[in-house]
């Protein structure tokens, strides 16, 4: 089945527009100016004779500054999506199974990785259709390219985070009371949202673990009442956890369960 050509550039472009849009709301809640027009090149010269101005080694630190964060941006972007949540799952359910490395990290980082891209694509299409399109237009300004498409982005994390959490850091951070849901800063709502969503990842976590577990019980159990002491439950029962994971479906339910419950 030949891939279309068409669609590639499409999936690209997507991924490149999602990642840029994210930054530039991460970085909007900070009121950082405006980056010079000419980015200035590193120089490193120790000569006396060319030594630069002081403003010249400002300008190179701050641009180090900003490679440094860049290599960064993934894990703040996945913070501020469904990733969070589902990789923690994926790990509870490797351990309660208790395959070891069975699937490799590579695998579930990748299953996680496209499960995020399809729960953020509502949440992308109306970034791409209120801010991004617009100010590629020129009908919008920068300031209020951000502006709305920060909107889609905080209601995304705001629905999945519980007040409790949310209250805790406006809280602590002393922002007053004229702050409401639709104008809460972002370095707010993102800690709180992460904290929601460790809790919630636990909480389904838990549940996995509880089939795994009786099965385990069952089978140490029987293997005491056999006089095998020597030999390990777990290798015992992990062909036993394996067969009700499939019999079951489990993939099929653990990956709809994640997706609905962002829904």
């Amino acid at each position: 089945m030949k891939i279309n050509m068409k669609n590639k550039k499409g999936t690209i472009f997507f991924l490149v527009i999602f990642t840029v849009t994210i930054i530039g709301l991460v970085l909007s809640e900070s009121k950082v100016s405006a980056a010079p027009a000419n980015i200035p090149i590193p120089n490193v010269n120790i000569s006396v004779d060319n030594a630069g101005t002081p403003q010249n080694y400002v300008d190179n630190i701050k641009l180090l500054i900003v490679l440094t964060i860049l290599t960064l941006l993934p894990s703040f972007i996945m913070m501020m999506t469904s990733f969070v949540r589902i990789i923690v799952v994926f790990g509870f359910l490797r351990n309660a199974v208790g395959t070891q490395q069975s699937p490799p990290n590579q695998v579930l980082i990748g299953l996680a990785l496209f499960l995020t891209f399809f729960i953020m694509k509502p949440v992308y299409s109306d970034i791409n259709t209120n801010a991004i399109q617009p100010f590629l237009q020129n009908k919008i300004t920068q300031e209020e390219a951000m502006d709305k498409g920060a909107k889609p982005l905080r209601k995304f994390m705001l629905k999945q985070t519980r007040q409790k959490d949310l209250k805790l850091f406006m809280e602590v951070s002393k922002v007053g009371d004229n702050v409401t849901k639709d104008n809460v800063p972002l370095y707010i709502v993102v800690p709180a949202f992460i904290t929601s969503e460790l809790k919630t990842a636990f909480e389904i976590g838990f549940l996995l673990y509880i089939p795994f577990l009786i099965i385990d019980l069952v089978v140490a159990s029987v293997l005491m009442s056999m006089g095998m002491f020597m030999l390990p439950p777990v290798l015992v029962s992990l062909p036993f956890k394996l067969l009700l994971f499939v019999m079951v479906d489990g993939w099929y339910l653990l990956v709809k369960s994640l997706v609905i419950s962002f829904k």
